[in-house]
């Protein structure tokens, strides 16, 4: 399917590796001029070499913090009518509430809540204006399951699902969709981090602890970063202009509510 998104200007945040990268990778093979961004520079000019690579449309690497004001500005400097966001940042570790202090509560809503609503504040009139934009959260699972060791990634990413929630029923009518894509159990290096957890505290293997992981999903195995890539370029398609204020799950069929 063509998803008729070729020279579309996309920013993608956060995407020198893992789910970001996947998914800068997928719109870049629609054709897209893609801005990808990270904090080290020699994995960021790595992760732009393997995006070239897979041909389609070009991509200009940006190194920059975005929880930072100054980061943001770098970013959207290279990309200054973009038609296509793709917020993503790193989120918290697990922890334990009794424990969390101020600098904990706000490390996490400044990457998970302000770094992408002050991106979006700076996009989205641009976007209504020109009567296309795709605008694509990658928040988590846990935004629908909260669990308490999740906490401050819950808390933040929440925030943001709800202000979401109402920016995307005032920018219908322009064109415009912000919907949120929710990963849970991607094989990437957050995976790895969270297997090695479970390793130190449960005294197993990388392998055993990674079937342990696997075995909470329905599906029975890890998510590849490059379905979630591919869902995440529909979103941002031509196509998905009916489709606004949604959460998407993409976690092996595992979430047991209805909605």
């Amino acid at each position: 399917m063509d998803l008729g998104i070729k020279d579309r200007h996309a920013i993608v945040c956060a995407s020198s590796r893992g789910l970001g990268k996947a998914c800068a990778a997928a719109l870049a093979r629609e054709g897209c001029h893609v801005v990808i961004n990270g904090r080290d520079e020699g994995t960021l000019q790595e992760a732009a070499d393997d995006i070239r690579r897979s041909g389609g449309g070009s991509v200009t690497p940006i190194a920059a913090d975005i929880n930072t004001p100054a980061g943001r500005a770098r970013l959207l400097a290279a990309c200054e009518a973009p038609d296509i966001l793709v917020n993503n940042n790193a989120g918290p570790p697990p922890g334990n509430f009794a424990a969390w202090g101020t600098d904990d509560w706000q490390s996490a809503l400044d990457a998970n809540l302000l770094a992408p609503a002050f991106m979006i504040q700076a996009v989205l009139e641009g976007m209504k204006a020109r009567r296309f934009g795709r605008i694509v959260n990658i928040t988590s699972a846990m935004v629908k399951s909260p669990r308490a060791a999740m906490g401050l990634s819950t808390a933040a990413r929440s925030g943001l699902t709800a202000l979401c929630k109402g920016l995307a029923n005032d920018c219908a009518a322009f064109n415009v969709t912000i919907n949120n894509l929710l990963p849970e159990r991607f094989d990437t290096d957050r995976q790895k981090f969270m297997a090695g957890l479970m390793m130190r505290s449960q005294g197993l293997t990388l392998e055993e602890a990674r079937q342990a992981i696997a075995n909470t999903i329905n599906a029975r195995r890890f998510g590849q970063p490059e379905e979630f890539g591919d869902a995440c370029a529909f979103l941002c398609s031509a196509q998905a202009g009916y489709i606004s204020g949604q959460n998407l799950q993409l976690d092996g069929g595992t979430y047991s509510g209805l909605i």
